[in-house]
């Protein structure tokens, strides 16, 4: 039993090791493979159809300047890294996620987290050391603090409680959540997180974030709101006092593309309706937003917008009454 398991073990490692001379830009031969593992050229040949097996797609070549390479395949099969190769993705991960290219973040965010659910313990000192070596620069989104990012993701896939320090109004407060989601804007990242002092859901900005730290309680998650949803309703309405609706005589897909979505949220109403909720801390704000867009509109809520668009279209009628009217002088 002892002698199987240890060929099992060796073959393993002799396919990992083949793997890696592979994954080098090169071609190699078999008698070169057979010399670099220290086996025949026959035990080559099997160990590739192993690789094969696993979805790795290595190309054989015949004749004089054939040899083995591993080509392009349908599907990404797992990718073998050394210490380095690791440490440079992970860091390379941490600047994607904290810095401020719109669209990029997510997918590093997500990218990074699956990799440290595999990163020994040895290379996160290295990395978290080398992260502090890399910045960016750049418009678009509010750039954060990688290392924080990567915590809460941690404690979001691990369902741990996290705590940090939250700056809101002059202060920081402590606070002490079950986070739930991170939810990357077009100009900030959102920690969705039930805030446990509060007893409710709540919505934190990522960069007003201090001493981020996962702690060791776990929690039963509870029934949650839709994450990108929520958020995005939030920074776009329930944090001001006042907040309007609208019925705006245009696809959806038109109005988006004119609003970023931190300051409203569109509904499609059918193929060439949509409705806009946002907020602000006055409404004629909200009412000039939504004017300056072009298009027909109409006040669903609230109802004493109602009357400031009639005592406001009044106005604009009493400014221009005094100046003649422009006559079209070019015809058809």
């Amino acid at each position: 039993m002892d002698v199987a398991g240890g060929d099992v073990l060796g073959t393993t490692e002799r396919v990992l090791t083949l793997l890696g001379l592979l994954q080098q830009p090169r071609v190699w031969t078999g008698p070169e493979l057979a010399g670099r593992l220290g086996v025949t050229p026959r035990t080559v040949r099997r160990d590739v159809e192993r690789l094969r097996t696993l979805g790795y797609p290595v190309r054989a070549g015949q004749g004089v300047g054939g040899g083995y390479r591993l080509g392009r395949g349908q599907d990404l099969p797992p990718l073998l890294l050394d210490d380095q190769e690791a440490i440079a993705t992970a860091v390379a991960l941490l600047a994607g996620a904290g810095g401020a290219v719109v669209g990029a973040g997510d997918a590093a965010l997500r990218a990074l987290t699956k990799l440290d659910q595999v990163l020994p313990t040895r290379l996160r000192h290295e990395v978290r050391a080398l992260s502090g070596a890399v910045e960016s620069f750049g418009g678009g989104r509010t750039p954060v603090d990688p290392g924080a990012l990567m915590t809460l993701a941690r404690a979001c896939r691990d369902e741990v409680e996290a705590g940090f320090g939250y700056r809101s109004g002059g202060e920081v407060r402590q606070r002490r959540v079950e986070p739930y989601r991170l939810v990357a804007s077009d100009r900030r990242w959102y920690l969705l997180a039930y805030d446990i002092d509060r007893d409710d859901w709540r919505t934190f900005r990522v960069d007003r974030m201090t001493e981020v730290a996962a702690r060791v309680w776990r929690f039963s998650p509870r029934a949650a709101p839709d994450a990108a949803t929520y958020v995005q309703e939030g920074v776009a309405s329930r944090v001001y006092p006042h907040r309007a609706r609208f019925l705006v005589h245009a696809s959806a897909d038109t109005v988006r593309a004119q609003i970023p979505a931190s300051a409203a949220v569109v509904r499609r109403r059918g193929s060439e309706l949509c409705e806009v909720l946002s907020g602000a801390a006055d409404l004629d704000a909200v009412l000039m937003h939504v004017l300056l867009l072009g298009h027909d509109f109409e006040v669903l809520d609230p109802p004493e917008l109602g009357a400031r668009c009639r005592a406001l279209a009044q106005n604009l009628l009493s400014a221009g009454a005094a100046l003649p009217p422009v006559v079209d002088t070019e015809g058809p």
